[in-house]
């Protein structure tokens, strides 16, 4: 495991949680990473907490499936703001197309992007995504309806770089 990569990082401190949780301070769940042969600064952990959308709770830090992926009364872990920022980045940084078939969008992304598009189109939780599917370079999202589905793909053209992909925008 590459004790450098934020990823790597971010699943350790999930994992912890999962196992060892809940954490009523950083600076324990600090102490655990530690014990793991992480070393993490409190801003980088508070960075990597933030990221991951675990908020502290009255019982302290604990993992997205104790909470059933939501927070208290049914919000989820992160604001929708801070979400789809998220996917605009990721759009930002991976988008090559978008395209409306029926009820899918289909979002071509350079080899290897798709998962991270594909998981912040998840993390986002539209009401009009019903899912998603991601190979290596292309994402279907499957919209509720045809109406949804266009409504997805002007979203996803919007969040796109200026001039962005060519063949999304006819």
């Amino acid at each position: 495991m590459n004790m450098n990569s934020a990823a790597a990082r971010r699943e350790a401190i999930l994992q912890i949680v999962k196992d060892e949780g809940p954490f009523p301070s950083q600076d324990e769940l600090r102490k655990a990473l530690r014990e793991r042969g992480w070393r993490v600064t409190q801003p980088t952990l508070s960075r990597d907490l933030r990221e991951l959308g675990l908020p502290r709770t009255p019982a302290g830090y604990v993992a997205p499936d104790d909470l059933g992926g939501r927070g208290v009364q049914g919000v989820p872990l992160s604001p929708a703001d801070l979400r789809e920022e998220k996917l605009g980045q990721r759009l930002r940084l991976f988008l090559i197309s978008v395209r409306r078939a029926g009820t899918l969008v289909v979002v071509k992304t350079p080899p290897g992007g798709a998962n991270a598009v594909a998981r912040a189109i998840d993390e986002a939780a539209f009401s009009d995504v019903v899912g998603t599917l991601a190979g290596d370079d292309t994402i279907f999202v499957a919209g509720a309806t045809i109406a949804a589905a266009g409504r997805l793909e002007r979203r996803f053209l919007d969040m796109a770089p200026p001039g962005g992909p060519r063949e999304a925008r006819r």
